[in-house]
């Protein structure tokens, strides 16, 4: 097949996240099955406006403050050209509304929508502008199949109005020659709690500090690592100052993938607070690793955590009960050890080889429903 695949930006972007990865593991291994693949996204500085990646033609266009707006003229320009059997639209932020400008097979790919989440995350004004722009998505997409990356990112599709046989529900895989458990490695001299991600508003990682700051008072050895880079940073050092707690925590920023990994196998707990996710991709990571998880009982991340036995799940933006469990988790190694094991189980589950196969086969089931009617 032709395949055109649509998202914001590709991963070779600055700004590029879990949404890219996800794509881009799939579209690479849609190349190596032979097909053809066109992936559409929006330029940064210093990109070049085509290149080809891993087998997949990246073509680059507009920015990422314009790029929904020259889309559909860049898009019919682009299919006019070429004879494309599939359009894979990827809706991250606000959706492209492909159909009511183009007339192709469309397999609709949903990490997660914002809805009124948005509003944690940016100012009103901007925040009102991309949850209008999710309003007709069932109107215009409603006879379009899905594919979502969890039960509650399927849930929330389906309460919004569309049908449950056109949502399919296809998991991450990760990468199992990275993200592995190696035993000679050990943990950190002092029980050590960790987050690893984008440091955004939305992601709750204050929370955690709050927690933190309890958590400390009781074991006061313990020490908090955040890694990762974003623009809200500044605040976090402003509020682990605050909380006085400084000199327990470390701010990384941004780190190599090897490094990244590195704190995965050696934490004794990875943290995800956040309040909406796709996915959590980093507690399966986590848990190949070695690690136990603890993880806010939020949408997308409930889906990633089996609850006492790959890691704990609390209620989210509860302080009391995170600050709790993580205590549970750094002060009884015979928990600890369970979940560890429990999560290699669980992660071993989860590969892009298989998530690739089911993938295509949702493609098929479009392409091929289209050709028959």
């Amino acid at each position: 097949m032709r395949i055109l695949a649509l998202n914001w930006q590709d991963l070779t972007n600055p700004q590029a996240g879990g949404a890219e990865v996800h794509l881009e593991e799939l579209l690479r291994r849609l190349v190596c099955k032979g097909h053809e693949v066109t992936l559409f996204c929006s330029a940064y500085d210093g990109a070049k406006e085509c290149e080809t990646i891993e087998g997949v033609k990246i073509i680059r266009k507009g920015s990422r403050y314009n790029f929904n707006l020259i889309a559909p003229l860049e898009l019919r320009r682009l299919v006019k050209k070429n004879s494309f059997d599939v359009l894979i639209e990827d809706i991250n932020k606000i959706p492209f509304y492909t159909p009511l400008y183009l007339n192709l097979p469309t397999l609709v790919v949903v990490p997660h929508l914002f809805s009124t989440s948005v509003f944690k995350e940016i100012n009103f004004v901007l925040g009102l502008y991309i949850y209008l722009a999710e309003r007709p998505l069932v109107t215009v997409y409603k006879k379009f199949k899905f594919n979502v990356i969890s039960k509650s990112t399927a849930d929330d599709i389906a309460r919004r109005g569309i049908a449950r046989e056109n949502i399919f529900v296809v998991h991450c895989g990760i990468d199992e020659k990275r993200y592995s458990y190696d035993p000679s490695v050990g943990k950190f001299k002092k029980p050590t709690v960790l987050y690893l991600g984008r440091i955004k508003k939305y992601k709750s990682i204050d929370h955690l500090l709050e927690a933190f700051s309890t958590l400390s008072k009781e074991m006061p050895d313990a020490e908090l690592k955040i890694v990762g880079s974003g623009d809200y940073l500044p605040q976090l050092r402003k509020r682990a100052s605050a909380l006085g707690i400084s000199r327990k925590v470390e701010f990384t920023g941004y780190v190599s993938s090897t490094v990244k990994v590195d704190f995965l196998r050696r934490s004794h707990l990875s943290v995800y607070p956040s309040m909406k996710e796709g996915w959590g991709l980093t507690n399966i990571e986590a848990n190949a690793c070695g690690t136990a998880v603890l993880a806010a009982n939020s949408p997308g991340l409930r889906d990633s955590v089996v609850d006492g036995k790959t890691g704990f799940l609390y209620e989210y933006g509860n302080i009391a009960e995170m600050a709790s469990k993580m205590k549970q988790v750094l002060s009884d190694e015979s928990i600890r050890l369970s979940l560890e094991s429990g999560g290699r189980e669980w992660a071993r589950k989860f590969n892009w080889d298989d998530a690739a196969e089911r993938f295509l086969e949702v493609i098929n089931n479009v392409v091929g429903q289209e050709r028959i009617s």
